[in-house]
C-alpha cells in the first residue's frame, strides 16, 4: 500500500514538473508604443492640419523630428519574449507625420519592421589627456626625480 501512494505522489509531481515546464515555455507577447487608430487618422487634413490640431486629434507623438519642423513619429513595437531567450521584436509600426517650415502637415507615411535598416552607431570618444593613475603609480614614479640638496638644506 505504500508503495503505491509513492507512485501516486512521484505520477503528480511528475505531472506537476510538465505543466509547469509547458507554461515556462509559453511565449509572451509584449507590445510596447502606441499609433493612432486609422479612423482618428482620417481626420487629418494634409495641407490644412497644423502640429496643435494632429495633437489634438491622435494625441502627442512618441518622438519629434531632430531638426526643427520636421515631423512627428508614432512609434509602435511588438516583442516576444520566449523563455530564457532574448526578446525578439516581431512587429514594428512607424507613422510619420512630415510638417513645412509654417507648421502645416505635408505628408503621412506608415512603416513597418520589413521597412527597417540596421544603423551602425559609431562610438567615437575624444581622449581628454587625462592619464589614469593610481596611487602606487604616482608614488614609483617619483623614485628617482628628489634632489638630494633639497634635503640638505642647499639650495
Amino acid at each position: 500500500m505504500t508503495g503505491q501512494r509513492v507512485m501516486i505522489s512521484l505520477r503528480r509531481l511528475l505531472v506537476a514538473g510538465a505543466v509547469m515546464g509547458a507554461v515556462a515555455c509559453t511565449p509572451i507577447v509584449r507590445n510596447h508604443g502606441y499609433i493612432p487608430l486609422s479612423e482618428d487618422l482620417a481626420l487629418i487634413q494634409v495641407g490644412v492640419d497644423t502640429r496643435e490640431s494632429v495633437i489634438a486629434s491622435v494625441g502627442p507623438p512618441t518622438a519629434n523630428g531632430v531638426l526643427d519642423g520636421s515631423g512627428y513619429y508614432y512609434v509602435a513595437s511588438k516583442f516576444r519574449h520566449f523563455g530564457a531567450f532574448e526578446p525578439e521584436e516581431i512587429d514594428r509600426e512607424v507613422l510619420a507625420v512630415s510638417f513645412n517650415d509654417a507648421g502645416v502637415v505635408t505628408n503621412i507615411e506608415r512603416f513597418g519592421l520589413e521597412d527597417g535598416r540596421v544603423v551602425v552607431l559609431s562610438r567615437r570618444v575624444t581622449d581628454n589627456g587625462v592619464r589614469d593613475s593610481t596611487f602606487i603609480r604616482q608614488l614609483l614614479g617619483s623614485i628617482g626625480r628628489f634632489n638630494a640638496g633639497d634635503f640638505l638644506g642647499e639650495g
